[in-house]
């Protein structure tokens, strides 16, 4: 009989103050792994510089996990690039700027915020996560392979050290980050109806298809 995974009631001390920024995050006690946590949703992302534990599920979207090896701040971001209405209808993925434009926000925004808080760009280790074939009975788009194409290249592009990736497949999964270690789990969610899954990752599909994120951001040093 496996035993049972030890139980953190209660805290040791009070939770740490969200970064500016960050007030609107859903963070709590995780009672498993004895930690305070912040979970995020598609569309968000997080930074911590207080060793606090960053989770979220994932389908045919995309998260990066990126730290400082050395500043002990880091953060996860949760993205998918848009796609166009025609072009899911056609089975064709559109390579238009705007869709770009969308994945470079998602990696760029975080990147600066972990900057703001401490970090060094020529320190940064990045992983990244998700991009599972979940949304395919929406169309024929491999939607997931977009995605891990898009971050894949960005990390090369902006020179940036790729140091674990756990991306396709069918099935999502949960993952979780420490970015003070960078330790990180991941879960395949194999066993269990995950309708909530992808209803979420549908809307936010739609929503991000009808509202592109507006002007442009660029590292800073």
């Amino acid at each position: 009989m496996r035993p049972q995974a030890p139980m953190y009631l209660h805290p040791p001390h009070p939770q740490p103050a969200a970064p500016k920024g960050f007030s609107h995050i859903n963070r709590y006690w995780d009672k498993q792994q004895g930690v305070y946590a912040a979970k995020i949703l598609p569309g968000q992302f997080y930074v911590s510089t207080a060793g606090e534990m960053i989770v979220t599920v994932l389908g045919s979207c995309i998260s990066a996990c990126v730290r400082d090896k050395y500043n002990s701040v880091g953060g996860m971001n949760h993205f998918m690039l848009p796609v166009q209405r025609e072009n899911l209808e056609s089975g064709v993925l559109s390579t238009l700027s705007e869709s770009a434009r969308y994945g470079n926000w998602a990696m760029e925004y975080l990147i600066n915020e972990i900057l703001k808080n401490g970090g060094e760009k020529r320190n940064l280790e990045v992983k990244i996560f998700g991009g599972g074939k979940v949304l395919e009975s929406m169309s024929q788009i491999d939607i997931g392979r977009k995605n891990i194409e898009f971050v894949r290249q960005f990390v090369a592009n902006e020179l940036l050290n790729l140091a674990a990736e756990d991306v396709g497949g069918l099935y999502p999964r949960k993952v979780l980050y420490f970015p003070d270690t960078g330790s990180v789990k991941v879960r395949k969610l194999k066993t269990v109806r995950n309708d909530v899954v992808f209803e979420r990752e549908r809307n936010y599909a739609r929503t991000i298809n009808t509202k592109p994120p507006q002007g442009d951001i660029e590292l800073f040093d």
